[in-house]
C-alpha cells in the first residue's frame, strides 16, 4: 500500500521537525500527536475516509471547523482545548505550507480559522502564611514525609512547572555557596534557579538519607516512590492536596478549595513581586521568554496596586464640610437664601 502524503509529512512534523528543528519538549510532542490522534478518529468515523485514504487535500477548513465543534460538542472539551487542538493544526499546516505549497491557499484558510475568546480565570496562589502552614504538615519522622517536605519546598521555592520538577535529578544541584539548581524549562531552555540556605538544609538531608550525593547516582530521579520510580505528574498533585486537605482543616482560610501544583509557582512569583523584587528577575526566575508574561502577576496583585495608590495620594478634599453636606434638611437650606 502506498503511503498518503499526509501520512509523510505527519510523521516528518512529529518524530523530526518538532524535537530537532522546534527543539520541542517530548510533553510538547505527546500532546501535539494526541490531537492528530483525536483528528484521525474524527475523519475515520464521523467523515468515512479510512487513515490509509487521508490525504491533504482531504482536509479542508471546513473538516478542522467540524473536528472542533465535534470536540466540544462529543467530548465536551472547553474552549480552551479546543485552542490548544487548533495551534497544533495551525502549527501543523503553517510546517506543510513550505514542504508542499501545491495546496497553498486550503493551508491558510485553515491558518485563518481564529482561537476562540476565553474567560479569564482568576490566579491562585497562597499567602505566606498559607505556604508556611502548608509546609508544616508532612510528618518529618517518616521517610516519606522528609521526602514530600522536600519535594513541595523545593517546587515552590524554585517556582518550576510541576514536570521540570520531576525531571529533576541530583546533579541539577550546587551544594556549594552560592547554592543554586539547574532547571529545564519549556523547550528544553535551560535557567539557573537561587536557593536559599534553609531550602539547601532541606535537600541536604533527604539526599544524604536516599545516598543520592554518590557518582553513581548523581542521574536518577530526585524525587521517587517505593518502587525507585520517577514520581508522576498526577503523583505530585496526589501529594499536594493531601497536605493541603490537613492544612485546610487548621486553618481554611488560608488554603483555597482549588489548589493545584501551578498555584505554587504562582505563589512564588506574587511573593517576589510583593517583596519588592523587579519583574525582570521574576522573568528569569520562572523561565518566561517575555516579561510581558510575568506582568500578569503585576496585575493580579491587589495588595500590592492598593499600596502603591496610597504612597501616590495626595489630599485633595476639603478640609470643612460642605455646607450642603452639613445640613440635614436641604430644601429648608434652600428656601432660607
Amino acid at each position: 500500500m502506498k503511503p498518503t502524503d499526509f501520512s509523510r509529512y505527519l510523521t516528518d512534523y512529529l518524530t523530526r521537525y518538532l524535537s530537532h528543528e522546534r527543539g520541542s519538549s517530548p510533553n510538547t510532542i505527546t500532546a501535539y500527536r494526541d490531537t492528530f490522534v483525536l483528528f484521525i478518529n474524527f475523519m475515520e468515523r464521523i467523515r468515512k475516509i479510512k487513515t490509509e485514504k487521508l490525504y491533504l487535500k482531504s482536509i479542508t477548513k471546513e473538516s478542522v471547523v467540524a473536528f472542533l465543534d465535534w470536540l466540544q460538542s462529543e467530548r465536551k472539551c472547553s474552549d480552551t482545548t479546543r485552542n490548544l487542538r487548533l495551534a497544533t493544526l495551525h502549527s501543523f499546516f503553517r510546517y506543510v505550507q513550505y514542504q508542499n505549497p501545491d495546496n497553498l491557499y486550503e493551508y491558510q484558510n485553515i491558518m485563518s480559522i481564529k482561537l476562540k475568546k476565553t474567560r479569564q480565570i482568576t490566579m491562585n496562589y497562597l499567602t505566606t502564611e498559607g505556604i508556611k502552614l502548608l509546609l508544616e504538615q508532612p510528618d518529618l519522622s517518616s521517610g516519606k514525609g522528609r521526602r514530600d517536605l522536600a519535594l513541595l519546598s523545593l517546587l515552590y521555592d524554585t517556582g518550576s512547572r510541576v514536570q521540570k520538577l520531576i525531571d529533576l535529578t541530583p546533579s541539577a544541584i550546587r551544594l556549594d555557596n552560592p547554592y543554586t539548581i539547574k532547571v529545564t524549562g519549556k523547550g528544553n531552555k535551560t535557567r539557573i534557579v537561587p536557593l536559599l540556605e534553609q531550602q539547601v538544609k532541606i535537600l541536604k538531608n533527604y539526599l544524604n538519607e536516599h545516598c543520592l550525593l554518590t557518582p553513581q547516582l548523581r542521574l536518577h530521579p530526585l524525587f521517587f516512590n517505593s518502587r525507585k520510580e520517577k514520581l508522576t505528574r498526577p503523583g505530585v498533585t496526589h501529594i499536594l492536596l493531601k497536605y493541603a486537605k490537613k492544612a485546610r482543616v487548621k486553618n481554611p482560610k488560608l488554603i483555597p478549595e482549588k489548589l493545584s501544583c501551578h498555584s505554587l509557582r504562582h505563589s512564588k512569583a506574587m511573593h517576589l513581586l510583593q517583596a519588592g523584587v523587579n519583574l525582570v528577575y521574576i522573568r528569569d526566575i520562572l523561565g518566561h521568554v517575555s516579561v510581558q508574561t510575568t506582568e500578569i502577576y503585576a496585575r493580579a496583585d491587589s495588595l500590592q496596586k492598593r499600596k502603591a495608590i496610597e504612597q501616590a495620594y495626595v489630599e485633595v478634599s476639603p478640609k470643612e464640610v460642605p455646607v450642603w453636606e452639613s445640613n440635614k434638611n436641604l430644601l429648608g437650606w434652600l428656601k432660607s437664601f
